[in-house]
C-alpha cells in the first residue's frame, strides 16, 4: 500500500510539471500546434505580419495581394494539460482583375479565420519514462534508441470558427459558427529535433468541409536558434492544395521569441507565396508549487 501511494504521488507530481518549460514554447513560426500546453497560469501572445500574393492563370479570377496579421492568444487553464487558445488571421486584400484590357482593382479587409478552442494532452511518454526510471540491468536500453521512443505525446483539440457579418472570406451559406477538431502528436527526438503532426477536420458540418494534415520538423542548430520545415495538405471541394513552409526562430530571452518564415505552394491557380516576421511573448505567472 505504501509503495502504491509513493507511485501515485510521483505520477501526480510528474503530471503537474509535464507542460511547463523554463523558456517560451511557441507554435510559431509554423501553422501546426504542438502537443504540449504553455503551462498552468501562463499567458502567451504569438503574433506576426505576413505579405504575399495569390496569382491565377485563369483570366476570370482576380490576382490577390494580401497583408496579413496573424495572432494566437494561449492560456494554461486550471490544470497543466489544458490550454485555451484564440487563433486567427486578419487580412487586408487588394484584388486585381484584368478583363478586356482594363484592370479593375478592389479592396477589402476582414478575418480570414478566427477560432476559439481548447487543447488537452491525453498522453505524455516522458511521464511514463520518469516513472519507470533507468533499467538497472541493461546499458543498451538506457543509452540506445528503443521502439518506445517512437511513441509520441498525443493531444486532442476542439474549437469553433467564429466569423460574423458580411465576410468575403466566407463561402456562400457558411454559418457564423462551425466546428473544428484535431489530433496532435509530438515526437521529441533527442535534444535537438521535434516532429509534430496535426490531423484536422475543419467545418465538417458545413457544405464544404476541409480535411488537412500539417507535418512540422524543427531542429535546434544553436542554443538560441532553431530552423523548421513544414508540409501542409488541404483536401476540400472548395479549395485543395499542398504548401511548403520554412523559417528560423531566435530565442531573445526566456519569455521572448522572434521568427521569420515563408511559404510556397504546388499549384498554379492560385500560385501562392508569403513572407513574414513574428514575435512570441509570454507572461509567466506559473505556480511552481
Amino acid at each position: 500500500m505504501k509503495l502504491k501511494l509513493i507511485s501515485l504521488l510521483t505520477f501526480i507530481s510528474l503530471t503537474v510539471n509535464a507542460q511547463y518549460t523554463d523558456v517560451i514554447n511557441s507554435n510559431r513560426p509554423g501553422e501546426s500546434f504542438g502537443a504540449y500546453s504553455v503551462g498552468s497560469n501562463v499567458l502567451q501572445f504569438e503574433t506576426g505580419l505576413a505579405f504575399g500574393q495569390d496569382n491565377h492563370v485563369y483570366p476570370l479570377i482576380p490576382d490577390r495581394t494580401l497583408f496579413e496579421y496573424q495572432y494566437q492568444i494561449r492560456y494554461g487553464l486550471l490544470v497543466e494539460r489544458l490550454e485555451i487558445l484564440l487563433d486567427g488571421t486578419f487580412a487586408n486584400v487588394e484584388d486585381q482583375l484584368l478583363r478586356g484590357g482594363t484592370q479593375t482593382t478592389s479592396n477589402f479587409s476582414n478575418f480570414e479565420s478566427n477560432t476559439l478552442g481548447v487543447k488537452y494532452l491525453l498522453y505524455d511518454p516522458n511521464i511514463q519514462k520518469k516513472i519507470d526510471g533507468p533499467n538497472l540491468y541493461s546499458w543498451k536500453k538506457n543509452n540506445l534508441p528503443q521502439w518506445s521512443d517512437l511513441i509520441p505525446a498525443v493531444s486532442i483539440y476542439a474549437g469553433v470558427n467564429l466569423n460574423f457579418g458580411d465576410n468575403p472570406f466566407k463561402f456562400e451559406g457558411e454559418p457564423n459558427a462551425s466546428p473544428k477538431a484535431a489530433i496532435i502528436t509530438q515526437h521529441n527526438i533527442g535534444s535537438k529535433w521535434v516532429f509534430v503532426s496535426n490531423l484536422i477536420a475543419d467545418k465538417p458540418t458545413t457544405d464544404f468541409p476541409t480535411y488537412a494534415g500539417i507535418f512540422t520538423l524543427t531542429h535546434s542548430i544553436y542554443k538560441k536558434i532553431g530552423v523548421f520545415a513544414e508540409f501542409q495538405t488541404y483536401i476540400s471541394d472548395l479549395y485543395s492544395d499542398e504548401i511548403l513552409r520554412g523559417g528560423v526562430a531566435f530565442l531573445a530571452g526566456k519569455n521572448l521569441q522572434i521568427d521569420v518564415s515563408g511559404l510556397v505552394n504546388f499549384k498554379d491557380s492560385p500560385e501562392r507565396w508569403r513572407a513574414g516576421i513574428g514575435i512570441s511573448y509570454r507572461i509567466d505567472m506559473h505556480d511552481y508549487n
